[in-house]
């Protein structure tokens, strides 16, 4: 199983990085693949209320890549009570699924660690005028 945790590096630029326990069956240029289509797929979907993707706002906490390519992503939310927490879930469920070669999306809603706007890319500072 390949496990990608997404996690915010220098100048808060967030990256999905391969834990270094994970051993995968799936080629390595096959998971590089599929991790740079995930990513692309996330930075897709948006939140309705903030004009950046919820990649780059840093509502992505782990992805994992399973050896029968189903996709287990954790996700938050700006706010517990954010107005499309329902739907969300599925919009992701529908990026990623489209991806060629996943064969499965499983998105998991958690609330730990609670989402703040340090995770936020530099890129989703400026979209929303803080940086």
């Amino acid at each position: 199983m390949a496990m990608e945790d997404a996690s915010t590096h220098e100048a808060g630029t967030v990256e999905a990085t391969a834990a270094p326990h994970s051993a995968s069956g799936i080629p390595a240029d096959e998971l590089a693949r599929l991790t740079d289509d995930i990513v692309s797929a996330l930075k897709t979907v948006y939140d309705p209320e903030i004009p950046a993707d919820i990649y780059e706002l840093g509502l992505i906490y782990r992805i994992d890549i399973e050896d029968d390519r189903t996709v287990k992503i954790d996700m938050t939310l700006t706010a517990p009570g954010c107005p499309v927490a329902g739907e969300m879930p599925g919009w992701v469920e529908n990026a990623v699924g489209a991806v060629e070669g996943v064969s499965g999306v499983e998105v998991k809603m958690v609330f730990d660690p609670p989402w703040t706007p340090d995770r936020m890319s530099e890129e989703a500072q400026i979209a929303v005028g803080w940086y």
